[in-house]
């Protein structure tokens, strides 16, 4: 067992519950009857082929997609179409995307800035203060005045997440945050992942690092077709996969 996975303090609290969740677009089925659980400080890794719904299914969790059918709860709130009940979630819910979407005429403080200022309305020096703290965890409080052109793409990537937890979310999203960048920068942000794991924040990653799902994950999704084929601890789910499918899924990922 990994350091992060021995800190790992998994309440009984429900932070996120999902029930007979479904979604389409147009003709196409691309969520199935989704249940799951998600309890307070757990790491859930979500692995499936392209096309599978992960992604969707995050999206779904802060109201960046609709679904149709079923019902989605984040920290005790039912989240419907009114966009008073949709900010309220997306309060507690930070989110960080495979392409970083910062502003590029604003510098890495003033992004980090923004949303505290704007949304939460506070105080531009406790936004400032905040915004400097979030860098100095993700590593990089000595780029807080340039922009983010000037950054590398492991350097942005941080910023992006620094940038979320400013907002204090009790969950975060992650889609895929490794896969825009160049092989030598996804360690810099997956280290910067592993700590705020250790620090016991409630994670749901969507991710071919399968590193890093051994080292941080408690409980790893494996999804196939809009459905949770498989869910299991990461030992159990590498070492010992029940779906032919997850089988097929790891032997091409993981190369045996």
């Amino acid at each position: 067992m990994t350091t992060a996975q021995k800190q790992l303090q998994v309440s009984d609290e429900v932070a996120i519950q999902i029930n007979k969740m479904n979604k389409w677009y147009g003709a196409f089925h691309v969520l199935r009857d989704i249940d799951l659980t998600v309890y307070r400080g757990e790491r859930i890794v979500i692995a499936g082929p392209s096309g599978s719904g992960k992604s969707t299914l995050i999206r779904c969790i802060n109201a960046l997609e609709e679904h149709q059918e079923g019902s989605i709860e984040v920290d005790g709130t039912l989240l419907s179409s009114d966009l008073k009940n949709i900010d309220t979630i997306r309060s507690e819910v930070g989110m960080c995307f495979q392409h970083f979407n910062l502003f590029p005429h604003l510098t890495i403080l003033e992004n980090c800035m923004l949303a505290p200022v704007w949304v939460r309305k506070i105080p531009q020096k406790e936004a400032r203060e905040t915004a400097m703290h979030f860098l100095e965890k993700v590593k990089i409080p000595d780029q807080a005045d340039k922009y983010p052109g000037q950054l590398s793409g492991g350097q942005q990537q941080r910023v992006a997440i620094a940038r979320s937890l400013c907002m204090k979310p009790r969950i975060m999203l992650f889609d895929e945050p490794t896969s825009a960048l160049d092989p030598e920068m996804i360690k810099e942000v997956l280290d910067t992942m592993v700590e705020l794991a250790e620090e016991g924040m409630t994670m749901i990653c969507v991710t071919h690092e399968m590193g890093f799902a051994r080292k941080v994950a408690n409980r790893v999704i494996f999804m196939d077709a809009g459905q949770i084929v498989e869910q299991n601890e990461p030992g159990e789910f590498f070492d010992n996969p029940q779906s032919e499918r997850t089988k097929l899924f790891l032997s091409q990922i993981l190369g045996h």
